[in-house]
């Protein structure tokens, strides 16, 4: 059933279009939501994340923020008029990740809402807890509002805010300077790999966070994988 799921999730394929040799369709969506319910997404991303962690160690230290915005067609919940698309209804995923560009949060809320809202709720809806001392938080000019301010330095974040230009010219003159923000767009690049996220099917907000979880879980596991063998080639004998 997890084969079938992941499947839809690649594919962007509908639910009743599952090949029958890869499993039941009814069966796989019915498996679906009752993982669902009960968290199992969730849990599965954070498994994730805690082997990355023991493997190279999640970069607290420096941490990005950006969102991205898909077209909702059935509308529903955490749903709005796209402001970029001629008013028809979309989807925003604000998304937090770590140094290495590994997911730590990702909300969902309708695309008609500013970015400068939503730092708030993404900073609060870590998957995992993070350990205590200083850490950096890298968004781009669309969040120097002063409600973005707020909510990163109430939260104890030392704020970047630059563009990307303003982040190469910076590092440019500094060779121990690089630039740290590139991470959460390519992060947006990987998620949307699954095809499932690339147009928003489902009406009901948690049925879509689901996948997007299951996207975030993918990725961290690839990435341990990729890591194990990169350590497995470098160690000698």
């Amino acid at each position: 059933m997890l084969g079938a799921i992941l499947y839809v999730l690649r594919t962007g394929l509908q639910w009743n279009a599952l090949p029958r040799e890869i499993g039941a369709s009814t069966t796989a969506y019915d498996r679906f939501r009752a993982w669902e319910r009960d968290g199992f997404f969730a849990r599965l991303w954070a498994a994730g994340l805690a082997e990355y962690d023991e493997l190279v160690g999640i970069d607290w230290e420096w941490l990005s923020l950006d969102g991205v915005m898909t077209k909702a067609p059935f509308g529903g919940a955490a749903t709005g008029a796209n402001p970029t698309d001629r008013g028809k209804r979309g989807t925003k995923r604000s998304t937090l990740c770590e140094g290495h560009g590994l997911p730590l949060a990702i909300v969902v809320a309708g695309a008609n809402v500013p970015d400068m809202k939503l730092v708030a709720p993404t900073l609060d809806a870590l998957i995992v807890s993070t350990p205590a001392g200083p850490a950096q938080l890298c968004l781009d000019k669309g969040y120097d509002y002063d409600l973005s301010r707020y909510a990163a330095t109430t939260r104890g974040y030392t704020l970047h805010l630059r563009t990307r230009g303003e982040e190469r010219h910076a590092a440019a003159g500094d060779p121990l300077k690089r630039p740290r923000r590139w991470v959460v767009e390519r992060l947006h690049s990987w998620l949307n790999r699954s095809r499932r996220l690339l147009v928003r099917w489902e009406k009901l907000e948690r049925t879509y966070l689901a996948f997007v979880h299951l996207a975030c879980a993918l990725i961290c596991f690839q990435q341990c994988d990729r890591s194990a063998h990169l350590q497995h080639l470098l160690t000698p004998g």
